[in-house]
């Protein structure tokens, strides 16, 4: 039975693709942003999400155009429209879990103060534009080390520049900032910031590429829609949402079915009605999939990965390599019968479940 369903499931996708989860459009039509996204929303999905480094340099290479052009990102001016951040693209900021000294954060004197420092593990907002040390976080440790102590002094804006260009970013998330090496004693920057721009999907990407500091620190003028400079590097702007200007589409790959079933009958339904059953083969990946899960109704989401006792493996439905896994500690992955989930809460981490679940499920839809 094992290898029979294997060889079914293999056929069902004959072929190895690259698994991209959404693709960018260049419009060269000039719109305003309100005109711009109600075109992105009718022939694609929205106007374009930007959620790390990589997503912004695919945005440059799918137009050789050397323009101005909308994204996706609004601003909802008024201090209490802030959110707050981390820095790290893919990390949910929880307030509950905030390490605020007494009284902060209190935009002392009037003051926006929209970007931490960190002081003997306690945390208080300051203004972005001023000037202090700060810590980078290395994923790939350098000189041994994952963290490291920035001696001189840059604004947040700049210091979290130099972070993404010599290292990953700036120190963020709490596991991040309980490490020994991480403690210290006077003020630093690290990765959390508030703002009051928002995503046209709704997604909750943290991720900034602003030029200026006058867009993190001000908020509150009427330049309320973002663009991407290209000649500039793709440096973000804010501008009057007003003015026409081409823009970037994003097409979602990914549909999220609020149906509860198996998960073969979620496979079948994935392969009569769209493409497949969701593969995630990197970490960019999971955290543009969490975001749609998020919506679900049901506390797990079944993936496409699934273990077959035969040849005691994991595989894709879609024939991707596992080279990356996001198991929950303590998972022990060798049973039969059991395919992959994704919880909706905490840290959208892995788990298996019996094929006879019945759960919501994610199909690419080609």
């Amino acid at each position: 039975m094992q290898w029979s369903l294997f060889l079914f499931i293999l056929m069902g996708q004959s072929f190895f693709f690259t698994c991209l989860l959404y693709v960018y459009h260049f419009i060269g039509e000039n719109k305003t942003w309100d005109e711009a996204q109600k075109y992105c929303r009718e022939k694609y999905t929205d106007l374009a999400t930007v959620s790390n480094m990589t997503d912004m340099e695919r945005l440059r290479k799918s137009t050789k155009t050397l323009t101005e052009a909308w994204i996706g990102l609004h601003s909802y001016p008024g201090k209490d429209n802030r959110r707050w951040y981390w820095s790290l693209p893919g990390l949910e900021f929880n307030e509950n879990h905030a390490r605020w000294k007494s009284g902060e954060p209190d935009d002392h004197d009037g003051r926006l103060e929209n970007c931490v420092l960190m002081n003997d593990e306690k945390w208080k907002d300051y203004p972005c534009n001023d000037k202090h040390q700060f810590i980078c976080y290395s994923e790939i440790k350098q000189s041994n080390k994952s963290f490291h102590l920035i001696n001189y002094t840059l604004t947040w804006p700049q210091a979290q520049r130099y972070c993404r260009e010599n290292y990953s970013d700036l120190v963020s998330g709490l596991d991040q900032l309980d490490d020994n090496s991480v403690k210290n004693e006077s003020d630093v920057w690290i990765g959390v910031f508030r703002d009051t721009w928002r995503w046209s999907d709704g997604t909750n990407f943290s991720f900034r590429n602003w030029e200026y500091v006058e867009d993190l620190v001000d908020g509150q003028s009427d330049k309320t829609c973002a663009t991407t400079v290209l000649n500039r590097a793709g440096k973000w702007s804010s501008a009057d949402c007003n003015e026409e200007k081409p823009f970037f589409c994003y097409d979602d790959k990914l549909i999220l079915i609020n149906e509860s079933k198996t998960w073969v009958e979620a496979l079948n339904y994935c392969r009569e009605k769209h493409y497949d059953l969701v593969s995630i083969t990197n970490l960019h990946q999971q955290r543009w999939v969490q975001e749609r899960v998020k919506n679900t109704s049901t506390e797990f989401v079944w993936l496409g990965l699934r273990y077959t006792f035969t040849l005691d493996l994991w595989f894709w439905v879609s024939e991707e390599v596992v080279s990356y896994t996001n198991w929950a500690s303590g998972v022990q992955c060798d049973d039969c019968d059991m395919s992959a989930v994704m919880e909706r809460g905490g840290r959208n981490q892995w788990f298996k479940k019996p094929d006879n679940e019945k759960l919501n499920f994610i199909c690419s839809k080609y």
